[in-house]
């Protein structure tokens, strides 16, 4: 009897001691996926080390369209990504996580490597292990905008100190640039990158985002931690120019961790050189 990570137990007949009974394995104790196994009961959520005989069988976990078993489980799910995800934003190890969630180091790294369809129990611990909801690990609210949950009942509202700030902006990621232009106020979002102490991105020559070169501009990062009702903003004020030094735009381009999500060809970097630094956060009061 082989099985893999994320399998369904069924165990039927009368040594069960009932007319059914099934769970998910959790963990593997032989590569070749030959028993025992770690499984976790449906009925009782314990997980507990099984040697299935010969009134168990298993069911398989169902492969995508076209998929092969010889295929199934290759590449990382959007869920085991956003759990992935959620884990290094919180600083987690695996086998902390996987002991938050009470379930094995081995599925949890299946979880984010495979192409798995984790139990809804299962989902649950880890959206509780990682401070979030199960929904949120599905997707669910990824086309709606952040911070429709309810607000603290005694928040904390504090200022940040530019340390902090320059902390929060990190390295990279995806913040919102903010400039006027002849048909009025624009604010577009954009892939930037921290370089020295400025914040760079880049678009294409006569692009909408172009259009800040020159100019004094705001650039704005924030997060929101809907599981929690926290977040934080980092403003950036400055003055933006075009990067035309040969050497310097190649510099860029070897730093960048990625090409510009909105995709085409974009090779006009534009560097802002923050004069004025500024951030909040909230927070519970208690904190």
């Amino acid at each position: 009897m082989r099985a893999h990570l994320g399998d369904q137990l069924v165990v039927e007949g009368p040594n069960t001691g009932a007319a059914r009974r099934d769970g998910e394995i959790v963990g593997l104790h032989h590569a070749d996926g030959t028993p025992p196994y770690d499984v976790r009961w449906s009925d009782t959520d314990e997980v507990t080390l099984v040697f299935p005989g010969p009134d168990a069988h298993i069911h398989h976990i169902e492969h995508g369209p076209g998929e092969t078993p010889s295929q199934e489980g290759h590449g990382p799910s959007d869920i085991g990504r956003r759990i992935a995800l959620e884990r290094a934003r919180l600083g987690l190890t695996r086998t902390e996580t996987a002991r938050r969630a009470k379930m094995a180091p081995q599925y949890l790294a299946y979880l984010e490597e495979r192409s798995a369809d984790p139990s809804l129990a299962s989902l649950i611990r880890l959206a509780d292990a990682l401070g979030t909801t199960a929904a949120a690990l599905r997707g669910g609210g990824i086309d709606l905008p952040p911070g429709r949950g309810q607000a603290l009942l005694h928040p904390r509202l504090r200022d940040l100190e530019g340390d902090e700030c320059r902390a929060l902006l990190s390295t990279h990621g995806v913040g919102r640039v903010a400039f006027s232009t002849p048909d009025g106020p624009a604010v577009i979002p954009v892939n930037y990158e921290v370089v020295d102490d400025a914040i760079v991105f880049r678009t294409a020559p006569g692009s909408a985002p172009a259009a800040a070169m020159g100019t004094d501009v705001a650039f704005e990062v924030d997060h929101v931690d809907e599981a929690m009702s926290q977040g934080w903003s980092v403003l950036a004020v400055g003055p933006a120019r075009a990067v035309k030094e040969p050497d310097a735009v190649r510099r860029l381009a070897d730093l960048a961790h990625t090409e510009p999500w909105a995709g085409g060809k974009r090779e006009l970097w534009i560097s802002i050189e923050p004069k004025r630094l500024t951030g909040r956060a909230i927070s519970p009061s208690d904190q």
